[in-house]
């Protein structure tokens, strides 16, 4: 009896271990590919599974997260001749993890040399000036051919980089002594700018200067004009207050005559050499010879 109970539990123990060993957890991001019996059965998503003993088996296990391949420089010829390494990178995606498996062997390698011919057929097309110059049209054209083609194998191809486009080691020399001499020509153009940009300042700066200069001294005109004006204002004014206030003062005739003779007085000093002397004046002179002449006698 001891001996069947042992037989009992050691049979026990077997299956929960088979059972143990039969449960499956898939993680994040990862699909299983289950077979039964050979033949493909169903594919297993995230979480908690269990298989049939000895009859299931995992065919695959498919991560389902973006992969990014760098594959080594491949030897393109352009269209004009020219032999060039160009290495890429391919960024793709499992979609569907039954295709993945069953549609091709070894899908990276597959990508792989998909890649290389697609890209010596579309570099065939394009001189090497043109596939310098033109990543971008390249990607677009390597990642349409490709998503294209991987359909079938259950792959979404995201993006396709040229990584390095390496021409002859001759084609380098020769490119790099070119962008030295057009940086030598730019450099050339910055400096004659440059040049000509300081001229137009200092030329500038002078203009400037004898446009205040020339203010200055039309300012200086006008000052000078503004003070002999006003020069000439205040003697008018100054006249003008003398007639009124000898107005004001109702002179005399003789005070009349006398201020006549004044201003003729005035008249005579000037450089004339004909003054016409009116009759009063002369009148007023006479009297005046006549009033010396009787102080004279009277002081006799």
């Amino acid at each position: 009896m001891p001996s069947a109970l042992y037989i009992i539990l050691a049979l026990i123990a077997i299956v929960i271990i088979i059972l143990i060993c039969n449960i499956k957890v898939v993680p994040q991001a990862h699909a299983f590919v289950m077979e039964r019996l050979g033949a493909y059965n169903t594919t297993w998503g995230t979480g908690l599974h269990v298989k049939i003993p000895f009859m299931d088996r995992i065919a695959k296990k498919v991560s389902l997260k973006e992969q990014v391949v760098d594959f080594p420089p491949q030897p393109v010829i352009t269209k004009d001749n020219v032999t060039m390494q160009i290495d890429t990178v391919v960024y793709f995606q499992v979609t569907d993890p039954k295709l993945y498996t069953y549609g091709v062997e070894r899908p990276i390698s597959a990508i792989e040399n998909l890649t290389a011919t697609t890209l010596r057929n579309i570099i065939g097309e394009l001189e090497l000036d043109h596939t310098l110059t033109s990543r971008d049209v390249i990607n677009t054209k390597i990642r349409t051919i490709l998503d294209e083609a991987t359909d079938a194998w259950g792959i979404k191809v995201n993006r396709v980089e040229l990584k390095n486009i390496l021409p002859p080691r001759e084609i380098q020399d020769a490119m790099e002594k070119q962008m030295k001499a057009e940086r030598e020509r730019r450099a050339k153009i910055l400096d004659a700018a440059g040049e000509k940009r300081s001229e137009i300042l200092v030329a500038g700066g002078h203009k400037e200067a004898a446009i205040l200069k020339a203010d200055a001294v039309k300012e200086t005109k006008i000052r000078e004009a503004q003070g002999e004006a006003e020069a000439i204002i205040s003697v008018q004014k100054a006249y003008a207050d003398s007639l009124r206030m000898l107005n004001e003062a109702d002179p005399t005739d003789r005070v009349i005559a006398l201020k006549s003779l004044e201003a003729f007085e005035k008249a005579a000093d000037g450089k004339a050499t004909k003054i016409i002397v009116p009759s009063e004046i002369q009148s007023l002179a006479g009297l005046a010879v006549s009033a010396k002449e009787l102080f004279s006698d009277g002081a006799k």
